[in-house]
């Protein structure tokens, strides 16, 4: 988890470059990376401390998320804080709490 979280924010705070357009690429992807990426987190970090408080992992969560968009914004490499960002990372984190519930509760409580 500590090489997952340190390389999440290394490609948070990188400096922002020319997007290209791709054929995957739509308008939104990088909310859907957001959530994405922070859905893993969220699993991550509820698997690695399966006795965490709730109000405990998502104040973790949305610290870290708020942390590095203000970051973004103040460290002037292109990259800019947007409020739908950090929605975007907290919907992902439930997510990731909820899947890794759900997944122990389906395959380890039977």
């Amino acid at each position: 988890m500590p090489i997952y979280w340190a390389f999440l924010t290394y490609m948070l705070l990188r400096p922002g470059e020319e997007n290209h357009e791709y054929w995957f690429m739509f308008n939104g992807i990088d909310k859907v990376l957001h959530l994405s990426i922070f859905a893993a987190l969220g699993f991550c970090l509820i698997a690695a401390f399966p006795k965490i408080r709730f109000s405990h992992f998502i104040q973790i969560i949305m610290i870290y998320a708020f942390l590095t968009e203000i970051l973004q914004e103040e460290m002037g490499l292109g990259r800019s804080m947007e409020t739908l960002d950090v929605v975007a990372d907290a919907i992902g984190c439930i997510v990731g709490y909820y899947t890794y519930k759900l997944l122990i509760k389906r395959f380890f409580n039977q």
